[in-house]
């Protein structure tokens, strides 16, 4: 089940995530957070569904199906987070990937400060995995001084993985670093490509919440870093492989597979 926004470019949010989830075999159960305008170059409104409607939604998705896994994405606002605590309080035993996408690509706000304490307090603590990139990861660990202590302070307030991705730093390699157990697991490097994406973000959580849901036994640490990895691993190919319909950002190819290249697989 994915809870985020829609995005009428078709680029990010729910569209990104219905996309990503079936390239990597899994059936999509869409619930919609927030309604934008917006392009590949930027957000320009958002307004949030009803907190009751996003409620009726997932509950009535739960009531009828298998759900293996939980991805958020936009929530709207604080009246949002609430009602995602409580309907992962009321699931406890589905695990939850945590994309807190704080802006757009483009750079318009999507969360006051109000909102980022919500999801502090609210979301953080019930979330399996988080994907902060390290503009997210500052403004939600504000009293950390370095990403390190970004990353080990937003495992103390109670998520039980925290993948730190470096889209936003300097050098020739992204390196993504995985959190959990008090202290850093591992560290993944990318080569940068040159471009800049409209929905990666969505990609990446997206990619890890289809591939978590297919774990077996569920739990298997081993197994979560595997997962990890190849969505990594999928999302880079998505990226490498992208295409400009509008003027802005790139949007990833997500099924770059169907033109017969399986290289994410290998």
């Amino acid at each position: 089940m994915t809870l985020s926004g829609n995005d009428p470019t078709g680029g990010a949010g729910i569209a990104a995530d219905i996309e990503t989830l079936i390239s990597l075999g899994c059936r999509p159960a869409p619930v919609i957070t927030a309604l934008t305008v917006q392009n590949t170059h930027n957000i320009q409104t958002l307004s949030p569904v009803d907190y009751e409607l996003v409620l009726y939604q997932a509950r009535a998705v739960l009531a009828d199906l298998p759900v293996a896994a939980f991805k958020i994405g936009v929530l709207g606002n604080v009246d949002n987070a609430a009602t995602l605590h409580e309907l992962l309080l009321a699931w406890p035993n589905i695990p939850v990937v945590l994309d807190p996408v704080l802006a757009a690509g483009g750079g318009t706000s999507l969360a006051d400060e109000e909102l980022i304490e919500a999801i502090r307090e609210l979301l953080v603590p019930l979330t399996t995995v988080l994907t902060p990139n390290s503009h997210e990861a500052r403004r939600l660990a504000p009293e950390a001084d370095t990403l390190e202590a970004c990353g080990m302070a937003l495992l103390a307030r109670g998520c039980r993985y925290v993948l730190l991705t470096g889209g936003h730093e300097p050098g020739a390699e992204v390196i993504n670093t995985l959190y959990g157990n008090n202290r850093r697991l591992e560290s993944w490097r990318w080569p940068r490509l040159p471009d800049s994406y409209h929905g990666s973000g969505c990609t990446l959580a997206s990619a890890i919440a289809a591939l978590i849901a297919q774990i077996q036994p569920p739990g298997s640490e081993p197994s979560l870093l595997s997962a990890l990895y190849q969505a990594q691993q999928y999302v880079w190919r998505a990226l490498q492989t992208s295409h400009r319909i509008g003027s802005g950002q790139l949007l990833p190819n997500r099924l770059f597979w169907a033109a017969g290249d399986q290289s994410c697989h290998d």
